[in-house]
């Protein structure tokens, strides 16, 4: 692995509030990418970087360093499905941040030298294979490597004849689902745990993805920790007690809003779209202090269904939080 540099970043990460509504919505949310939530430029970015990257990428390798298979796997990954949105992410890379990564096409193979993490990555002209640079455990393929040099997770989506299906995921910030449970589903089967899901179960959700866009997107939860990965699978050597999320306790008070935002780019000649998702977190001690966002979380919270608190691990708590929370009311 490459020695990570000192480059200079934001300090603080792109800020969201999902909840600003009021209301707890499950829909398809797609919304403009570039559109202003109040970040300036960082909006428009399909991949966002700031201070916090090293933490991210120590998350990534020591993910892949347990066990490459838990974290990214492929199914039916098509060489020039891999190709396309491989070339596609090291284009954006140096298009969005030109001092951060050089991209060099004009020799018989593809550079990409990223001065976040020190590596300098060389491809294969088509963008489908791994050449030339050392890596603990070795880069699987193209996408591996590239998802080693971001703060997003990725995930590509393809579509044969009408059928969808997810054909590559890199999870290494997991929360609910997991990469072995999720990789070659199609998009219907995969959200059919999600109650109220029932937009995203129709044939015009992956259409958009592939057609239409780019787009954001944003999905929240509520966490009684900020810590990035979240697999149910303990890793080896971690006591289970700690690794797994505690309940929320009143007497020892401790919540995050954690805040996906999903960025979804479309190939329409390749039937295909790449996602890529980001993951930040809200403190609760500046929410329950700030009425312009206390008040709309805890009304999201009470317009959930018992159906949705049981799913987001609300149900016990629901009432503690909304208490906790109020406490900041002046």
């Amino acid at each position: 692995m490459g020695e990570l540099r000192e480059v200079a970043l934001p300090a603080v990460a792109a800020r969201y509030f999902p909840p600003s509504s009021g209301k707890y919505e499950v829909k398809p949310g797609l919304i403009p990418l570039g559109t202003d939530f109040g970040n300036g430029p960082a909006d428009k970015l399909t991949f966002q970087f700031d201070a916090g990257f090293a933490a991210y990428r120590k998350v990534k390798q020591a993910a892949r360093a347990e066990r490459l298979g838990k974290y990214y796997q492929t199914r039916e990954f098509a060489p020039e499905i891999a190709g396309t949105v491989c070339r596609f992410i090291a284009h954006r890379l140096a298009t969005e941040h030109p001092g951060l990564f050089i991209l060099d096409e004009r020799s018989g193979e593809v550079t990409l030298d990223c001065k976040l993490s020190g590596e300098t990555l060389r491809f294969d002209p088509e963008m489908r294979r791994v050449v030339g640079i050392e890596a603990d455990p070795p880069y699987a393929d193209p996408l591996d490597a590239l998802a080693a040099q971001v703060q997003e997770d990725l995930a590509v989506v393809r579509r044969v004849d009408g059928k969808d299906w997810a054909c590559a995921i890199h999870l290494c910030f997991p929360y609910r689902w997991t990469v072995e449970e999720k990789v070659g589903m199609d998009f219907v089967t995969m959200h059919l745990a999600v109650p109220g899901m029932e937009t995203f179960r129709k044939p015009g959700m992956v259409t958009n993805m592939i057609k239409f866009g780019p787009f954001t997107r944003f999905v929240w939860e509520l966490c009684t920790d900020d810590r990035l990965n979240h697999h149910h699978e303990v890793p080896p050597g971690v006591d289970p007690g700690t690794w797994r999320e505690r309940p929320f306790d009143p007497q020892h008070p401790q919540l995050f809003l954690r805040v996906e935002r999903e960025v979804l780019w479309g190939f329409p000649e390749q039937e295909a779209a790449l996602l890529a998702v980001r993951v930040s977190f809200r403190d609760g001690e500046e929410i329950r202090e700030d009425a312009k966002l206390r008040e709309p979380l805890c009304s999201a919270i009470e317009s959930m269904s018992p159906e949705a608190l049981r799913y987001k691990g609300l149900a016990e708590s629901r009432d503690a939080i909304l208490a906790w929370l109020r406490r900041g009311s002046v």
